[in-house]
């Protein structure tokens, strides 16, 4: 049977995949590494036939979900960036936090980062940086395993029980050989995190950086992110860092008690 003609029998699902399971699909093929696509590469990042990328692609760039440049690529459209401002724990959480984070960052001059959970992973939601800044891998938007960095330490030691589990079991990747890949190790970690207040991370992404961050508590108390820096290994000045990073967590937290904080 024609492709078209099953959608017309079916408008819902195609074999086990339904509309919105494409749609996503479509949305899902685009990353950091490839914020640019063409058709074919849609096709095939998706999995989808290239005429049901076709169509899903054209609602999607109807619709302002995509948007198309000059040379025929697609890219992730302004209307999407729009519904995603709508996330509390996105751009409310940020504009909460961002006078706290330039103050942690006119502190140090260094990588200030806001971060959140999702899944096992940790998602930065702003990173502030100076030109004489240690270089860092992390970017708005980009995701990294909790175990490998100080604000991911400080959302998972703050986690569920079944969550730290689950990232203990691993696989733990290794980007140094300082990143922790042991479990005992982690579990240690973690309750030295909630000890603490704060996680301290040396060389666990890059040989070079040392990152300290601490927890932001929404109005329940529950841990709702958390706030790092990222400073030089030969200039860490944990002690000044530490105590720094913790009034920046206090302020955003105090922040997001007030009534309509976090929600933009």
């Amino acid at each position: 049977m024609h492709e078209a003609a099953m959608d017309t029998i079916t408008p819902h699902r195609q074999g086990d995949r339904s509309v919105a399971d494409r749609l996503l699909s479509v949305l899902d093929a685009f990353d950091l590494e490839r914020p640019a696509l063409s058709l074919t590469d849609i096709s095939r990042r998706s999995g989808l036939p290239l005429a049901t990328a076709h169509r899903m692609v054209a609602k999607l760039v109807s619709w302002g979900a995509l948007e198309r440049d000059d040379e025929g690529d697609y890219h992730i459209g302004l209307r999407l960036w729009e519904v995603g401002a709508l996330a509390p724990r996105g751009i409310g959480l940020r504009d909460a936090a961002l006078p706290f984070l330039e103050d942690l960052y006119e502190a140090t001059h260094e990588n200030v980062h806001l971060a959140v959970l999702d899944g096992t992973d940790t998602v930065y939601i702003e990173r502030l940086s100076g030109r004489s800044a240690v270089g860092v891998l992390s970017r708005v938007g980009a995701r990294w395993p909790l175990h490998a960095t100080s604000v991911g330490l400080v959302l998972l030691a703050h986690s569920a029980p079944e969550l730290q589990e689950r990232v203990c079991a691993g696989p733990l990747r290794a980007f140094t050989r300082h990143t922790i890949t042991d479990p005992a190790l982690l579990r240690r970690t973690l309750a030295e995190v909630r000890r603490r207040g704060c996680a301290i991370c040396e060389r666990q992404i890059t040989d070079d950086a040392v990152a300290v961050a601490a927890p932001v508590r929404g109005p329940q108390g529950d841990v709702m992110a958390a706030v790092g820096v990222v400073v030089p290994v030969d200039d860490a000045r944990t002690s000044t860092l530490v105590p720094a990073v913790q009034v920046a967590a206090r302020g955003i937290s105090r922040s997001l008690h007030r009534p309509g904080g976090g929600n933009g």
